[in-house]
Formats: structure tokens, C-alpha cells, sequence
């Protein structure tokens, strides 16, 4: 693109190959633009909720996902347009920095793209639409903070913790164990959290997960699982206070870097050979031994040779562990990571309890669990389900409550779910919208609506009237001047959040709102689109 002047000094745009090009510009831009991201929105409007629907994705290959977590959707999604990829990386950011809400971002960024959109009819200028809508996530921002509520709890008391996880746990697939799914995620955050310094590092919690079982026998080791089992069919099956010697090296004589041949003519030669291989294998396992490892794991394989010499020696061992296997396993047995058999020493063993190998069900299926470690803080959470795809959505679900308890840890303060933050929100910012003279109150009025998209969105998905419900429940917080009232999705005779125990973050909510407008705001400032044009 370049610009250049006639001979009277007008401006003037040349494309470049301009014949493959289209363009849109001024009001038809915006409104190609927002009707994208509204697509993206409408999508997902239906996913929201403890009765939001779920989405099957099938991937190129045949790959079958079932979800109703708005990250997920939008990743696997194929999507084109320039404006729906900025939707999926609004859902993308929330999930990275949140883990939670993701739905909710990109339902509250399409709603106040609908209600931009009628203001451009109006004649409004985008800009002015835009510095409205900053003013107005402002003022819900900080009425949010306002009717936070703070919350204690303790290694102790983790009830407020497990209702709060039960919450984002209720939309899931898996909610009818949310209470034990909860209970799992909240002990699991705790036994690796700082809460001195208020910090989580999630990196510490394994979640895996088994086809077979059901649901309910998902389990929280305190430990690592691994998917191997031991190297050979007679070593022992339970190893109690082990010594664990984590090594790098392979169990086989080393190969050298040079081309080289070995001739053999003569039965002695190559007695003499073997017998320098098993001296060598020898070598090794008596290395280990002396050192007093009681086990060894193995990133590498080794020879039959090896695996023969070791079960004689009464020497169990695991082959072929991966890398970050491994190294959970060197942090939670406080043990060292050796990459020459030369360098280990008794310091670099790692400790566990008990480590014992585990079958499931009728399969041959087996795996290792490493107990009681020395360094408590890695954890497992060892999922459970009848299939694949449920194994996959249980670990997302997961991983929201995960994210749900750390928030907590990092900042105790709660806002009540259902929709009744945003409700109170937006009674708030109607009430500051006439404190503003310009043509901002419009934008501000607007995002009042926008505000309300997300409790009609939850009524319409729980089968209820939407606009009546949310009327409702509007008038019921003006005139009792409660921010509790929320719309009953369950359908448990209460509109008071607080009786059902539905609670949010209160970071998780100011980032929603936060997030939504910045991505609205830079939607509307785009006027022009020159786009490759269709082949």
C-alpha cells in the first residue's frame, strides 16, 4: 500500500495488485467486523451455565471432542476471519491468566459489540463509543471491589475453597462428582501452595488419567504416577522406604563415536568379548548397589543382558521414563538427576515411602506409584472414566477448579455467581451513567445492556423466561440493596447466591470485564480492511 498526491494535492491510496485485493472502509468495515465477533459470541452463548450445552469438535483426523469449555471450543475451532481470531485469543488470555470464565469473556465481548453496533446506526462516532465503554468497565471494576466479600480459610478449614471450586465445577460435564472433584482439586493445591508468599505453582500438580473405572474412583496421590511398570516380571511388585537412583545413562556398553569394525576369528576372541560386556553390565549394577539404591529408574532402555543381571542382583528397575517424569520425580523424592554412572554417590538418591506397582481391571494395563516422597509437594490427580473423551473433559474441568483454588491463594476475595455481579454491576453503572454529560452516556447506557446479557444468557440456557427473570431479580437487589440475587439456574427455590453457594473470583470477574471491553474497544477502532481476495 502507498499513498501518493494528484497534481492538486489530493491524497490517494494505490494498492498493490489491487485487482486481488477487497477492501472495506468506514461503517461497513465496523459492522463486517462486529457481526465476526458476534458470530464467535453466539457460539458460545449456549455453553454458559450449570445448564450450558456441550460442543463436538472433530478434528481432521477423526479425533472427537466433547466440551463446553469456551478455550477449548474456540482452539479447536477453525477459524478464519481476522476479528473471530481475536476472539479466540480474548478466551485464550482469560484462560492463561485466569484458567476460569472463559465462556463468559467472549458471551459479555459479543454482547457489547450487538449494543456498539446500534449506537453506530445512531450516527455515534466509534471512538466515543469506545471511551464510553472504558469509563463504564471502570466504574464496574471498582463497584465490584466494592461488593467483594473476603474469605478465610486455612489448611484447616477448606470448606469456602470446595464450594467455590463446586461452582465452576457445576458446568461441566462432571458435576455430579463435584463435591468429591472439589475436595480432590483443593487438597491438591494446598500440599504444593506457598501460602506464605501466596503463590501456587501448578507445574507440581500431574493430572493423569486411565480409561476404565468410573468416575467416582478418581483418586489425589501424594506422589508421582508413572505409565511404566518394572523392567521384568519376577522383580517385586512393592518396595517399601526405597532409595530411588534416577539415571540418564543407558544399562549397555557404550558405543564408540567412531566407524570401527571388530573382526572375530577364533571362539576365544569372542569368550573374551562377552565376557568384557558382562564385567561391564556387572559393573553397572554393582555401582548401583553400593551406593544402596534400593530401585532404579531408567530414561533409557537397556539389554536383556542388563534387565537379567539386575533382577539377580535383586535390583528392581523402570525403563523408558520420560523426561519431566523424571524430573517430578527427582523434585518429590528430593533426589538428583545422574547422567554418568561414575557420579552417583548416596546424596543423589532420591527417597519414597512405598513405591508399588498397580493393575486395572482385567487388562494388562500397570503403572507405578511412587508414595510418601521426601519432598511432599508434587501431586497426582488420577482421573478415572468410562472413555477417552470423558478422561479429556474431566481434565480441563480440573484444571478450572486447579486455577479457581490458586486464584483463592492469591487473592481471597469473592463476588456471588448466577449473574448477580453483573447485575449489581450494571444497577451500578446506570446509576453513574447520568453523572456524565457527553455522548459517552450512551456508550454507558449500552454497556448496562451488555452487562445484562450474561444473566439472560444463563436464564435462557436453565429454560426460563429470560427477560422476566431478569427483571425479576433486578428489581429484588434495587429494593433490598443485596448483591446476592442471582438468576436460579437449579432450580432450588432461592434466588440468593449466598444460600446456594455459588461464588466466583472476585480477579477472575474484574479480568472478564476488563478483558472484553480492551477487545471490543480495538474492534471498533479498525475503519479500514484489505484482505487477499477470494480465489
Amino acid at each position: 500500500m502507498a499513498l501518493a498526491f494528484d497534481e492538486y494535492g489530493r491524497p490517494f491510496i494505490i494498492l498493490k495488485e489491487q485487482e486481488q485485493k477487497t477492501r472495506l472502509s468506514g461503517l461497513e468495515a465496523q459492522k463486517a467486523n462486529i457481526s465476526a465477533g458476534r458470530a464467535v459470541s453466539r457460539i458460545l452463548r449456549t455453553s454458559l451455565g450449570p445448564k450450558g450445552m456441550d460442543k463436538m469438535l472433530q478434528s481432521p483426523d477423526g479425533d472427537v471432542t466433547i466440551t463446553n469449555d469456551g478455550a477449548t471450543i474456540l482452539e479447536q475451532m477453525d477459524v478464519d476471519n481476522q476479528i473471530a481470531k481475536l476472539m479466540v485469543e480474548l478466551s485464550r488470555s482469560q484462560d492463561y491468566e485466569i484458567g476460569d470464565g472463559t465462556t463468559g469473556v467472549v458471551v459479555m465481548a459479543g454482547a457489547l459489540l450487538e449494543q456498539a453496533e446500534r449506537l453506530l446506526e445512531r450516527g455515534i462516532h466509534p471512538i466515543r463509543i469506545a471511551e464510553g465503554y472504558e469509563m463504564a468497565s471502570r466504574i464496574a471494576v471498582e463497584h465490584l471491589e466494592r461488593i467483594a466479600q473476603k474469605f478465610d480459610f486455612g489448611p484447616t478449614n477448606i470448606e469456602p475453597l470446595v464450594q467455590t471450586c463446586m461452582t465452576t465445577l457445576s458446568s461441566k460435564i462432571v458435576n455430579r462428582c463435584k463435591r468429591a472433584l472439589a475436595e480432590i482439586s483443593v487438597k491438591a493445591v494446598l500440599s504444593v501452595a506457598d501460602l506464605e508468599r501466596k503463590d501456587v505453582n501448578l507445574d507440581l500438580i500431574k493430572v493423569e488419567g486411565k480409561v476404565g473405572g468410573k468416575l467416582e474412583d478418581t483418586e489425589l496421590i501424594y506422589g508421582i504416577t508413572v505409565d511404566k511398570d518394572m523392567s521384568h516380571p519376577q522383580m517385586p511388585k512393592q518396595i517399601e522406604d526405597a532409595k530411588i537412583a534416577i539415571l540418564t545413562c543407558p544399562f549397555e556398553p557404550p558405543k564408540p563415536k567412531t566407524k570401527h569394525k571388530v573382526d572375530i576369528d577364533t571362539v576365544e576372541k569372542f569368550q573374551t568379548l562377552r565376557q568384557q560386556e558382562q564385567k561391564y553390565f556387572n559393573d553397572m549394577v554393582q555401582k548401583c548397589k553400593d551406593v544402596g539404591a534400593s530401585l532404579v529408574i531408567c530414561q533409557w532402555g537397556f539389554d536383556d543382558e542388563a534387565n537379567h543381571l539386575l533382577m539377580h542382583q535383586n535390583l528392581p528397575a523402570v525403563r523408558w521414563v520420560g523426561g519431566v517424569e523424571l524430573e517430578l520425580i527427582a523434585i518429590a523424592t528430593g533426589g538428583r538427576i545422574v547422567p554418568r554412572f561414575q557420579e552417583l554417590t548416596p546424596e543423589k538418591l532420591g527417597r519414597a515411602g512405598l513405591v508399588r506397582e498397580k493393575s486395572f481391571g482385567t487388562t494388562k494395563d500397570k503403572m507405578l506409584y511412587i508414595e510418601h516422597c521426601a519432598n511432599s509437594r508434587a501431586v497426582t490427580i488420577f482421573i478415572r472414566g468410562g472413555n477417552k473423551m470423558m478422561i479429556e473433559e474431566t481434565k480441563r474441568s480440573i484444571h478450572d477448579a486447579l486455577c479457581v483454588a490458586r486464584n483463592l491463594i492469591r487473592n481471597n476475595f469473592i463476588v456471588y455467581g448466577g449473574g448477580a455481579a453483573e447485575i449489581s454491576c450494571s444497577i451500578a453503572v446506570e446509576a453513574a451513567a447520568d453523572k456524565y454529560p457527553g455522548v459517552e452516556q450512551y456508550a454507558i447506557r449500552a454497556f448496562v445492556d451488555a452487562l445484562d446479557a450474561v444473566p439472560v444468557a444463563l436464564a435462557e440456557n436453565s429454560g426460563l423466561q429470560p427477560i422476566e427473570t431478569l427483571s425479576a431479580v433486578k428489581s429484588q437487589q434495587i429494593k433490598e440493596n443485596n448483591p446476592h440475587f442471582g438468576i436460579d439456574c437449579n432450580d432450588v427455590g432461592t434466588n440468593d447466591m449466598c444460600e446456594q453457594n455459588v461464588f466466583e473470583t472476585l480477579i477472575g470477574k474484574q479480568q472478564q470485564i476488563l478483558l472484553a471491553t480492551q477487545v471490543v474497544k480495538m474492534i471498533l477502532k479498525i475503519d479500514d480492511v484489505i484482505s487477499p481476495s477470494d480465489y
